[in-house]
């Protein structure tokens, strides 16, 4: 993305100072930011990357330059991005897990900041999180750990459930260790589950009707891809009446069930923050790997009456937000 699209992109979190049309200085320091999905899907969340940026004192063309690019759902594209910002030289690299694979086959020495990423040290992406260890830090959705929660939450809607489908990223490392985390929590919970994975974002559409007869609900691991595609999930399920339980607010919004999970906004405000401890000289290696502080539980009221479901008055009260 060149410079103009991403000022019109981000304009509506940052005031960008007058000036920026002019020659950019020479050599400043240069982030290269990677997103697994589109631009658009992920406008919010590099809104709130910039904004802190912009806090922080780094402005786009005065004193830092930013290489946006966008995989668009395709793991080749990725790796094309990473070797680009490696002869680009960039001085940070920002991307989530699902992107990690790329990367690393494109560099062990780019600092690497994570602004999402399942489980980095399940993965084998960090030695431990109080210590990474190698050129890779961030953020850490910890969402193997809250799948459990999840199905109580997804429960408590659909009180029946006896057969959970699970639809889930094969190339995203730490959505294969949520899965794995899933099943066990259905397992604990007596239910039977019934898995689907996808490796490309053409394939999700088709996965998600194939569960149509099948499950008495879904859940959604948590993968970039996936929320690329939650208008087409959000629709598909409602037309097959299924049930859905997402790691992000803004499927939920698009029409799933039910989501909880991290606040994303937040994890890439603070993603900044590592951006601006590297620039000024910090080692990954020695920044601990943070978890949220933030987690969103959003009701979507409409799906549920178009579904049949009534959900329960505890749980609309202790919802950060109920769609109606």
């Amino acid at each position: 993305m060149r410079r103009r699209e991403f000022i019109a992109l981000a304009s509506s979190a940052v005031i960008w100072p007058a000036g920026l049309a002019g020659a950019q200085p020479a050599k400043l320091p240069t982030i290269g930011f990677l997103g697994v999905g589109t631009a658009d899907a992920w406008q919010q969340w590099l809104a709130a990357f910039v904004q802190r940026l912009h806090d922080l004192g780094w402005i786009e063309g005065r004193t830092v330059s930013l290489e946006l690019r966008w995989a668009e759902g395709r793991p080749d594209r990725a790796a094309e991005i990473a070797a680009e910002f490696v002869r680009l030289k960039v001085d940070v690299m920002v991307t989530s897990g699902a992107l990690l694979p790329q990367a690393r086959q494109a560099t062990s020495q780019i600092p690497t900041v994570l602004a999402i990423s399942n489980d980095p040290v399940g993965s084998g992406f960090a030695e431990s999180l109080g210590r990474p260890g190698g050129n890779i830090t961030g953020l850490s959705l910890q969402g193997a750990e809250i799948a459990g929660k999840r199905l109580q939450l997804l429960r408590e809607v659909v009180p029946n459930m006896r057969r959970l489908g699970i639809l889930a990223n094969k190339n995203n490392p730490g959505a294969v260790t949520e899965t794995l985390e899933t099943e066990a929590a259905a397992r604990a919970l007596g239910l039977e589950t019934v898995k689907v994975e996808f490796e490309r974002r053409d394939e999700i559409a088709p996965a998600v009707r194939s569960f149509a007869g099948h499950v008495d609900a879904l859940y959604i691991g948590t993968d970039p891809l996936v929320n690329a595609e939650r208008v087409q999930i959000g629709e598909s399920t409602l037309n097959a009446h299924l049930p859905t339980m997402h790691g992000f607010r803004e499927a939920a919004e698009a029409g799933g069930l039910m989501s909880y999970g991290a606040n994303y906004p937040d994890l890439f405000s603070r993603a900044a923050d590592y951006v601006d401890k590297i620039l000024r000289g910090a080692k990954p290696a020695t920044l601990p790997i943070a978890q949220p502080n933030r987690f969103d539980l959003v009701v979507n009221a409409a799906t549920a009456r178009a579904l049949g479901l009534k959900i329960p008055e505890s749980l609309i009260l202790s919802a950060d937000q109920v769609i109606e």
